[in-house]
């Protein structure tokens, strides 16, 4: 087999690609084990992993995204083999050549005499696309390369890597290895010019003995080292991932260095009484004998009795005093005892160690309490010749009719997915951007992740058994473009393709088995179903039946998979599943609220369903983060990229986009709302009763505090710390509102709007947030002292002047005020507040906005769709009448009609007259204006985008002030998280720079709001009369602008600020990103509408709460 791979890698005429072979799939390649630290005695183990999990904010806040990150990168591997004496990273820079193709590369470049002093320097662990060599490709379903399975492009860019390396004088006598960490897609390697190995499977280990093929340790000459990456292989059919396709050695390299005996592999397994007073434990230990010459099992027998097993259990948290001390006896739990037989476990033929934990500390999200299992090979004099070590935790999942427990308790998977991304490195990843995602999921209430769609960088896995977070670990296997042809079979339908998808099965379960984090085990994503994963789910099952399976292919009606777990299923048919009988699995969503752009409306939905449907269990949000990469600018300057960016055919746009952080992390509105659904202390009023619930299963809430503050009108009328006992797990307490400390505040609040707020927040430190942070906040209404109603304008005496010009109507109180009208069109062409420009050319009507990515989906039968073949975003508004109606010294009425008729339409025709709107403008002496609308659309419109009025404001009044939901944006559909209250931002921090531009920076529920510039002077506005709260925006960029910029780098400013009131604004939705999804409650369905606006001139002298406060009264 060696000549015939070596001579394929410059490929003969007719000869065969074993890169386009499924059953060819590795060669000389070690078979799969957990990663290997080869310690070098118990103490080293323990100080090993003192060091490891010494990780905490500080790290987080060290996370970088953009250049810097790729020397960073270097330095991640390096630093934690220091510690181990006989492991050596190769990261750093290599020297690379890109081929076009596997039969253009360089001939012989893999021999040590070749000389490669022309070539690049390329980083590796690294993608290439990353540096310039080839581009990012990004589709979702559809493969990048025609579907020919399993062929591959001809053109086929294949990286060509050398590096040179030592053997340490300190390992002789050992045997070498090679470990690749994980190489996209497919790989041969060569030491000092001999072929060792071919690997494909672009997120898994791929492994080789090298010790015949190395200059002895501690020689003087130096070992040479050459890989050949492919970009396609066959292999690639199985990742088709709805990510950017990059290539090359992604992950770490590393050397390794082990006795002729030594240990191969381990299996924790622990087993919790029913009380969960004590836990059996089970090590299955492999030995590694293949460099040593055993003829029969006799011999193997006696060989073995030369040699002693031994593993033990540490108390993580309390073995390492300092000082170089580590205790060894107090911290040791268990000293397990071996048993004489060998095991044979699905091909693990090993030894069989077992022993007892009493009292254990359990592993759960909320409280993961680690272990360190440290095994020694001793010989017969009892020294140790080698050591290995985890971290390990005491859980046990199990099944009861509709629920998946953990140690016994129903838990709710407050979930999301992950893609490994970095913006600069592709899909490298840094160690402190791990930490980065867990510390700032944690702080938003996530407790699970699932690997979408591979197993991923092994440090993750240390990291959530770390943290606390619980995980459904994926296999690297994918076929959704399969989809798109009638005539092709999935892979797994077809036996040639068994063994490759079992390989990856294999290698992610036998990598990874021993992570307390790991909650289940799944098959894949959307690879469609059939024989071959009944087969994988059949070697899980007898290989771990300690986790459960998760497999959606198939619709989750097959007996792969223990839970039912759709993707976008909508709120009301999760119920109905949940809610039939005949279902007795529990129902946890692998994929919802998908997160494309402005999006994540409705989850509050899908949280008041789950929260109270028994046999719901949560879901994981599609997706962490937005996976644009940083491209740079003709200009020098950087800004996200998405699919198309790079010049990349077939490409699927900005569908990579999915995020609730952007690239670097910075979260999205949509997060705020996340934290609040997934808050484990929930906080209700009824019925004169405020109850706090501990949703947690594991922690009471001693370790946090509970603050309260009352506002009335949006005015902080006190607050203090709230007396709340220790609430048990799963436990409630009840406080009657007259009865709490906000009692007295209240009955002296006569008619203003009173709202409590509840806050919680840790009393002390964690891993992943200070003392003080906010876990929950929950805000509910009181009821009114008195009820209020809207009192008339305060009328004054003094007179304004009505000036009638040629073109205008202007309106003025000396140097008060002054308003100009058109007299043309109705519209007011400028407002003035003591001399100072406020307005230009408002106000008209509005029912467009700029559609987002949620709009766009369904294609014919998506809302944009509706609303261009109604003209909705084509509208321009024909001045019907204008008149001035009642004028008397201290009040004008002027009236406007405005029809609203496609752009180019006659206006004679009345089916091309969409909307007829009455505009009533009341212009009182105190510079008050109140515009009376009444909005009359025809019958044969679609929903609307909104209802309101859209105004432009000069650029000087960009401080922002207003009584509503908030601070951050927030839509009717998307507001549970946003609190009322009295916030305060600038035009640009109210702006939501979202990839792709669309509707943003829109707050719910507002009463009132004013723009101001720096010395006071501006606009107030709220609905008035019986009309309901506003919706409100505002941006220096005008609609149009949004809807015209594909990326938010290309947005031009205007020369004013675009202010939008809203009576009525569609929800956002998010349930899918393809379909409309905008729940019916949250249409604004095209029917007759009425409302009232109130604008008032404002001051340094006065303020919107007093406005606001001047226009209610008791009743």
């Amino acid at each position: 087999m060696a000549s015939v791979v070596s001579q394929l890698v410059i490929p003969p005429n007719n000869g065969h690609k074993v890169w386009e072979d499924p059953s060819f799939i590795k060669w000389n390649k070690r078979d799969a084990h957990v990663p290997l630290r080869c310690h070098e005695s118990v103490e080293g183990c323990l100080r090993y992993w003192y060091k490891r999990n010494k990780v905490d904010l500080l790290v987080s806040k060290s996370a970088v995204w953009d250049d810097d990150a790729v020397a960073k990168a270097l330095d991640c591997a390096a630093y934690w083999v220091k510690d181990l004496p006989f492991v050596k990273s190769l990261s750093g820079y290599w020297k690379f050549f890109l081929a076009p193709s596997p039969s253009s590369s360089p001939v012989n470049f893999y021999d040590s005499s070749f000389q490669d002093s022309s070539w690049d320097a390329l980083p590796v662990p690294s993608n290439w696309q990353m540096h310039g060599f080839d581009i990012p490709i990004y589709t979702n379903v559809i493969y990048p390369f025609p579907l020919d399975p399993p062929r591959v492009p001809e053109d086929n860019p294949s990286g060509c890597y050398r590096t040179y390396f030592y053997i340490p004088k300190e390992w002789e006598g050992r045997r070498i290895f090679l470990h690749f960490e994980a190489v996209d897609s497919a790989f041969f390697a060569w030491v000092n010019g001999r072929l060792i190995g071919y690997s494909q499977d672009s997120r898994l280990p791929a492994e080789f003995e090298i010790s015949d093929f190395c200059y002895p340790s501690g020689s003087d000459q130096r070992n040479s080292l050459a890989v050949q990456v492919l970009r396609w292989s066959d292999g690639s059919y199985l990742e088709d991932q709805d990510h950017w396709w990059l290539s090359g050695i992604h992950r770490d390299v590393l050397l390794f260095a082990k006795p002729k005996v030594f240990i191969e592999d381990y299996f924790f397994r622990s087993n919790l009484a029913e009380d969960f007073s004590h836990a059996d434990i089970q090590v299955e230990v492999k030995i590694d004998k293949s460099a040593v010459s055993i003829h029969n099992a006799t011999s193997e027998d006696k060989f073995m009795a030369n040699f002693t097993i031994e593993a033990e259990i540490f108390d993580t948290g309390s073995c390492y005093v300092g000082n170089g001390h580590v205790d060894l006896l107090s911290t040791n739990v268990a000293h397990l005892q071996m048993t004489q037989s060998v095991d044979y476990i699905l091909g693990f033929i090993g030894y069989h160690l077992s022993g007892k934990v009493q009292m254990p500390k359990l592993w759960s999200a909320e409280q993961p309490n680690l272990y360190t299992l440290v095994i020694t090979l001793k010989d017969a004099s009892g020294l140790i010749i080698d050591c290995e070590s985890c971290q390990v935790g005491f859980r046990q999942i199990s099944k009861a009719p509709k629920q998946l427990l953990v140690n016994g308790q129903p838990v709710m998977i407050r979930g999301v997915n992950r893609h490994e991304h970095h913006p600069r490195l592709g899909k490298t990843n840094l160690e402190s951007c791990m930490v980065r995602d867990l510390v700032l999921m944690k702080q938003h209430n996530i407790n699970a992740v699932r690997n979408s769609h591979y197993p991923q960088h092994q440090r993750w896995y240390e990291l959530c058994d770390l943290f606390g977070m619980y995980m459904i670990d994926e296999a690297n296997i994918e076929t959704h473009g399969f989809h798109l042809s009638r005539n092709i079979k999935h892979p797994t339908l077809e036996p040639n393709w068994a063994s490759s998808m079992l390989d990856r099965v294999v290698g992610m379960v036998e990598r990874d088995k021993n992570h307390a984090c790991i909650i289940a085990w799944s098959l894949g994503n959307e690879a469609s179903y059939g024989p071959n994963h009944a087969a994988l789910s059949g070697w899980i099952r007898g290989k771990d039946s300690s986790r459960f399976l998760h497999y959606e292919g198939g619709g989750s009606r097959t007996s792969s998979t223990d839970i039912v777990c759709p993707m976008y299923m909508r709120v009301w048919d999760i119920v109905k599943i949940a809610e039939d009988p005949a279902e007795i699995r529990p129902l946890i969503l692998c994929e919802y609220s998908h997160a494309m752009g402005n999006s994540n409306g409705n989850i509050h939905e899908y949280w008041e369903a789950i929260d109270s449907t028994f046999g719901l269990q949560g879901g994981f949000i599609w997706d962490w983060v937005d996976q644009g990469l940083l491209k740079p600018g003709a200009d020098g300057s950087k800004h996200w990229a998405y699919g198309g960016d790079f010049g990349d055919t077939p490409n699927d746009l900005n569908f990579c986009l999915n995020g609730i952080t952007w690239p670097d992390r910075s979260p999205h509105p949509a997060l705020h709302e996340v934290k609040f659904v997934y808050q484990p202390i929930k906080v209700s009023h009824k019925e004169g009763i405020i109850k706090i619930t501990n949703t947690h299963f594991f922690l009471t809430t001693e370790t946090l505090k509970f603050d309260w503050v009352i506002h009335g009108d949006g005015r902080e009328l006190g607050s203090g710390n709230l007396n709340v006992p220790t609430i048990e797990p799963q436990k409630s307490y009840d406080i009657r509102w007259e009865s709490g400390p906000w009692y007295s505040l209240w009955t002296s609040s006569e008619d203003m709007e009173i709202f409590l707020t509840i806050t919680v927040k840790l009393s002390c430190s964690t891993r992943w947030a200070e003392s003080g942070h906010v876990i929950s906040s929950a805000q509910v209404q009181l009821p009114a002292k008195q009820e209020f109603v809207p009192r008339s304008i305060q009328v004054t005496n003094a007179a304004f002047s009505t000036e009638v010009l040629d073109d205008t109507i202007k309106l003025s109180r000396q140097n008060l005020w002054e308003i100009k009208f058109k007299k043309q069109t109705g519209a007011i062409e400028s407002w003035k507040v003591d001399g100072i420009p406020v307005m230009q050319n408002g106000i008209l009507p509005c029912f467009w906005r700029a559609p987002i990515d949620n709009d766009k989906g369904g294609e014919g039968q998506s809302y944009i769709s509706k609303w261009k073949a109604a003209n909705i975003n084509n509208l321009t508004f024909i001045t019907e009448t204008c008149s001035a109606l009642n004028v008397t010294d201290n009040q004008v009425k002027i009236a406007v009609v405005y029809l609203c008729i496609p752009e180019g339409a006659s206006q004679s025709e009345k089916s091309n007259v969409f909307f007829k709107v009455d505009m009533i403008y009341s212009i009182y002496g105190s510079g008050d204006v109140i515009l009376e609308c009444s909005v009359n659309p025809s019958s044969d419109l679609p929903p609307l985008p909104r209802v309101g009025v859209e105004f432009h404001l000069e650029k000087s009044m960009d401080l922002i002030k207003w009584y509503g939901r908030g601070p951050f944006e927030c839509y009717p559909d998307r507001k549970a998280a946003a609190h009322v209250g009295v916030y305060e931002q600038n035009v640009d921090e109210m702006h939501e720079p979202y990839i792709v531009p669309g509707e943003c920076s829109g707050r719910s529920d507002v009463r009132w709001v004013t723009f101001q510039n720096e010395d006071g002077h501006g606009i107030y506005a709220s609905m008035y009369g019986s009309s309901p709260h506003t919706q409100i925006s505002a941006s220096y960029y005008s609609t149009a602008e949004l809807e015209r910029a594909t990326h938010v780098e290309e947005l031009v400013k205007g020369d004013n600020i675009e202010v939008h009131l809203d009576y009525k604004h569609m929800g956002i939705g998010g349930d899918d990103s393809w379909s409309p999804s905008v729940h019916d409650k949250y249409l604004v369905p095209a029917v007759p509408y009425s409302f009232s606006i109130r604008l008032s001139p404002i001051t340094a002298k006065n303020s919107g709460y007093d406005i606001f406060r001047s226009q209610v009264q008791k009743n």
